[in-house]
């Protein structure tokens, strides 16, 4: 398996250099997704100036437009997002409501452009909710066109009321590290599979 692609965005509310855990399980995503041919790269969402919206384009220097391209031109898309109040970050719903405007842009078939494109979601958090958060990031994304693998996310959750982070954690957690094992190779046998047999024309 070759030359497929994964973008990773990071949906922390941190901007850099600030550490985020939720760039640590995107750095770790992008190395596995290695392991099976996949070349990763990963965008700190909060650094882009990414505005509001629901349209490809919201103009005045918007940072989306950028975003989009390498989204568009990747095969692999992980919505990386921390987890607060029991909710994906705003940054992470930011993004979703971004991506609403797939609804609009097909090919010359008339499927969307997010069509063959595979996605996946990484969590983490110091409380509950990190099925949660799959769930509703799941939903939003299959709504606008992507394929959802099994075992399609990845999580890591502390005790609740504690202050330890997933940064924090060493060695890391077996559970986390297998399981963002097997997204990564589910997410890029999916992605050759679209890619040599896409959706039929709408």
């Amino acid at each position: 398996m070759t030359d497929l692609t994964a973008l990773i965005l990071n949906c922390t509310l941190k901007p850099a250099p600030t550490a985020s855990s939720s760039e640590v399980l995107g750095q770790e995503l992008v190395d596995a997704f290695e392991k099976h041919g996949v070349t990763g790269e990963a965008i700190r969402v909060i650094d882009e100036q990414v505005k509001f919206g629901v349209q490809t384009d919201e103009g005045d220097g918007d940072g989306w437009p950028r975003i989009r391209e390498r989204m568009l031109t990747s095969d692999i898309l992980v919505i990386a997002t921390p987890i607060w109040l029991g909710q994906p970050s705003s940054v992470c719903k930011m993004v979703l409501e971004r991506l609403d405007a797939e609804l609009s842009e097909t090919d010359d078939a008339g499927r969307m452009l997010t069509y063959g494109k595979v996605a996946c979601v990484a969590v983490v958090g110091n409380e509950d909710g990190a099925h949660h958060v799959a769930a509703e990031v799941y939903q939003a994304l299959s709504d606008v066109g992507f394929t959802i693998p099994a075992n399609a996310a990845s999580y890591w959750v502390g005790e609740a009321m504690q202050g330890t982070d997933y940064q924090d954690k060493d060695p890391r957690p077996e559970k986390t590290v297998k399981t963002t094992e097997t997204l990564a190779a589910n997410a890029a046998h999916l992605a050759a599979v679209l890619r040599d047999k896409p959706y039929p024309p709408a």
